[in-house]
């Protein structure tokens, strides 16, 4: 998300984001397996923003399921073995909040963190979740992450036909403020992202059990009145710039295999 004052996306924002997750113009293939192709762009000169796309056939997941699975915070922390921690800070409408969100980085890289203005939006039998990085004065860069800059990420979940079939595709803008060596770059379209698609399917084939025991009635994203987060205003918020974040070389580490690698 460009320009220098928060805003919260409205239907035409949501509508060019769909455009360019179906858009395969410009755009590399690095991956297509199993059901899951992955494309990236090339690294633009002088800058370090990567940008990666997903796209994944789910069988036997209805979109409505996936939304949830995406949506639910709770969940997140089951199935999202990456993710070191994770909260909403506040609502800004009844489609858009703010949250934190620290996830681990192949090692020896540095695990990095956002904070996003992260919005929703039904669109007929599809579904768009997205998010950009903002600026919350009560949470800062920690010593131990490296805040990432999220220039847009979300999910497209498109309902196919009247069973419970689904796509997903994922599309990541993001600068990880640091120079990657070649080998996160190619094991992230190779590997990780496919695994990380795979696991969200396995994930929402075990979502409907595993919330008939966890507030099954408990669905803020889609019952709005149901929230307990507290209201924010947008003036605390402030669009989060790359260029005044910590930015580092990692780009002479070498890759240390661990067990993850066999997974």
């Amino acid at each position: 998300m460009s320009g220098h004052t928060v805003t919260i996306p409205d239907d035409r924002a949501f509508a060019t984001f769909k455009a360019e997750c179906l858009c395969e113009e410009g755009w590399s293939m690095n991956h297509n397996k199993g059901g899951i192709t992955v494309w990236t762009q090339g690294l633009e000169e002088g800058k370090s923003i990567h940008k990666i796309k997903c796209r994944m056939v789910c069988k036997d997941v209805s979109a409505e399921s996936m939304y949830d699975v995406l949506h639910d915070i709770e969940y997140r922390m089951k199935w999202d073995t990456n993710v070191i921690e994770t909260f909403d800070i506040g609502k800004l409408t009844v489609n858009a909040d703010v949250g934190y969100y620290s996830w681990t980085c192949p090692s020896p890289l540095r695990n990095r963190d956002v904070i996003t203005l992260r919005s929703w939006l039904p669109m007929g039998k599809d579904y768009i979740i997205m998010n950009y990085s903002v600026k919350h004065a009560k949470y800062p860069p920690k010593k131990d992450k490296v805040r990432a800059v999220s220039n847009q990420t979300g999910y497209l979940i498109q309902s196919q036909g009247p069973t419970n079939l689904c796509t997903l595709t994922y599309m990541a803008e993001v600068d990880p403020r640091g120079s990657l060596p070649k080998w996160v770059v190619n094991k992230s379209s190779h590997f990780l992202a496919p695994r990380a698609m795979k696991k969200i399917s396995k994930a929402c084939l075990k979502y409907s059990e595993w919330k008939q025991r966890h507030n099954p009635g408990f669905k803020p994203w889609l019952y709005p009145e149901q929230s307990t987060l507290p209201s924010i205003p947008l003036s605390e918020l402030s669009i989060q710039h790359a260029e005044s974040l910590e930015n580092i070389d990692e780009s002479c580490l070498a890759e240390i295999r661990g067990r993850e690698d066999s997974d």
